[in-house]
């Protein structure tokens, strides 16, 4: 029975990751459409295929100059790196394509070269080759019909590359339908009882919502208001249940009633959801295996870390920095908010995909508290991978009607009550000006990739995750920003105009300046408040910091939207302190 179960996980580990590379990554979606239900072609789309590609090939062949080794030792020792859930894919894809990777490098093909002979990168008619590294003294072009010389492509190869889809063997159509649900919908992968909360931490679980205490009831779920003071059980999950047996009054009702209790939602993109690729996974000089131990949980979690996150964060970072978030805070200022929380986010997301996915909130106006809503979508308004962006970019009459109408969702939504915080627009052009002459991690062995390399890269295959801001074009970038400005003011005049009946609204700037003036007195540098793998999003630093700032406003500015602090934590700590686990 356990080897049956691990094969399970194993296989499901395979498909998750295969159908999470198809769908999730950073880029923008297309603008004003839902995510699509992914069909999961084994040649995955090509310009992510690419982009995998080069930076696997790099790992290898670093792997081996930096242990001097052969490069058939490099994949099987990269392939021993990966955790056992995954290492039965990786050594597939090192038994298809391992020969043809050491048979090239060893002839001194770098990986833009060894990937485009290996067809994983393709040239579109009319447009250059693509490439990260410096191209061969022979020129690009001449590199690669000398590799496709050497090698040939093998009947195995072939024919691997043929399957159309995975998912139509007929024994795993059902799991690649569940996962494909959880992609599109972005609601937890387990709920046994369909409350949109669960007991499994990642695929949608509670890394992204309230943990759920009792699986099998609908009618239990966090952020709901007790059902009859919890004298029995505990209906909302907060740990707080029971009767003081000194005067038979029950704990919910005791320190909770009249407590201002409320909750905080999300609604936002990957740097709400928190991207991240640790750099550790692709720097030969600090990989080993323990490298690699949360790779299966990454991918679950579609390579973002919403357990850390500025606005939902519950757990001690694992991935530097610290962890400070809104929902904390929170919690801090009264225990009996415990566990209400949802991060409703995606990779992509944007004001236009937002309608589709703010379908997936749980709240319930009768039966919950009120909502602290923060509003975050800070960049794929503006950012998309297509080489005319500016065309591609929301305009402020679109922002203006795609906002009102996830707010006039919100209102037939929120309890009575509630709070929505808008929040602007970031002005990205701080992410070329202090990464653009910097190393990436897979340039710092050699010295060989600058960030503006990685950019370009991503640009010429469009799958950039914000063409207006990373590139050299100082124009674009400016225009882009004024983009920026415009639909932010579109914000702000909403605020300032919109009146709902469930919750008042306001408008915040990202705080990005304020967090890097506080960064500097710290003794930190720029270029740290942004995630070294991808060059885009804000770093876990820069999370942290931005909590203390958005909190601090609130404070000053509303406070009424954080409700006032509950007298009664310590007691609550001191009677309940082995229920508030997550």
């Amino acid at each position: 029975m356990k080897e049956s179960r691990q094969t399970f996980l194993n296989l499901f580990c395979i498909l998750w990751l295969l159908l999470l590379l198809k769908t999730a990554s950073c880029s923008p979606l297309p603008r004003g459409k839902d995510p699509r239900a992914p069909s999961l072609p084994f040649g995955l789309y090509k310009g992510h295929t690419c982009v995998g590609c080069v930076l696997v090939v790099s790992v290898i062949e670093q792997l081996a100059q930096w242990h001097n080794s052969t490069v058939k030792a490099a994949v099987e020792r990269l392939c021993d790196y990966i955790p056992e859930k995954l290492q039965g894919f990786c050594y597939v894809l090192a038994e298809l394509y391992g020969p043809h990777i050491a048979e090239l490098i060893d002839k001194e093909m770098n990986a833009d070269v060894v990937c485009h002979s290996l067809r994983l990168c393709k040239q579109d008619p009319g447009q250059p080759l693509c490439h990260l590294y410096s191209p061969p003294k022979v020129g690009l072009s001449v590199a690669i019909r000398k590799a496709k010389r050497i090698m040939k492509t093998s009947k195995d190869l072939k024919s691997f590359m043929g399957f159309s889809s995975v998912c139509a063997f007929p024994l795993l159509a059902n799991l690649c339908e569940k996962i494909k649900f959880v992609l599109r919908n972005k609601l937890p992968f387990e709920d046994f009882d369909g409350d949109k909360f669960s007991t499994f931490p990642t695929l949608r679980g509670y890394h992204w919502r309230g943990r759920d205490c009792n699986d099998k009831n609908t009618t239990v779920y966090p952020g709901r208001r007790p059902d009859n003071w919890d004298a029995k059980s505990d209906s909302n999950c907060n740990g707080i249940w029971g009767v003081d047996p000194k005067d038979g009054i029950p704990y919910e009702e005791k320190f909770c009633k009249g407590a201002d209790s409320r909750g905080v939602v999300l609604l936002g993109d990957s740097a709400g959801a928190h991207f991240h690729i640790p750099p550790e996974w692709m720097t030969v000089t600090q990989m080993s295996a323990k490298s690699f131990a949360n790779l299966p949980m990454a991918f679950s979690d579609e390579f973002d870390w919403p357990q850390f996150s500025e606005i939902t964060g519950f757990l001690n970072s694992t991935i530097g920095g610290w962890t400070d978030s809104l929902y904390l805070r929170l919690r801090k200022r009264n225990r009996c908010n415990h566990r209400d929380l949802q991060n409703i986010s995606q990779n992509g997301g944007s004001s236009g995909n937002l309608l589709s996915l703010i379908k997936s909130l749980a709240r319930n106006q009768l039966l919950d508290n009120p909502a602290i809503v923060i509003y975050a979508t800070i960049g794929n308004d503006v950012c998309n991978g297509e080489r005319d962006t500016l065309a591609h970019m929301t305009t402020p009459k679109e922002m203006l009607s795609n906002v009102v109408q996830a707010l006039r969702y919100l209102d037939s939504r929120l309890p009575n009550g509630s709070h929505v915080i808008l929040t602007g627009l970031v002005d990205g052009r701080f992410l070329w000006d202090n990464l653009h002459d910097r190393y990436h991690p897979l340039g710092q062995l050699n010295k060989d990739v600058t960030y503006s390399q990685v950019y370009s890269f991503l640009d010429c295959l469009q799958v950039s995750p914000c063409s207006g801001w990373l590139t050299p074009n100082e124009t674009l970038r400016n225009l882009t920003s004024e983009r920026a400005l415009q639909l932010s003011n579109v914000l702000k005049e909403i605020a300032r105009s919109e009146k709902f009946a469930n919750f008042d609204i306001f408008y915040m700037d990202f705080p990005l300046r304020q967090t890097a003036e506080e960064w500097r007195k710290m003794g930190g540098e720029p270029w740290q408040l942004i995630e070294p793998v991808d060059g885009f999003h804000p770093s876990q630093i820069a999370a942290a910091l931005g909590t203390g700032i958005t909190w601090q406003k609130a404070l000053h500015e509303w406070p009424q939207v954080l409700g006032k602090e509950n007298p009664f934590n310590d007691q609550i700590e001191a009677i309940f302190k082995d229920q508030g686990g997550y």
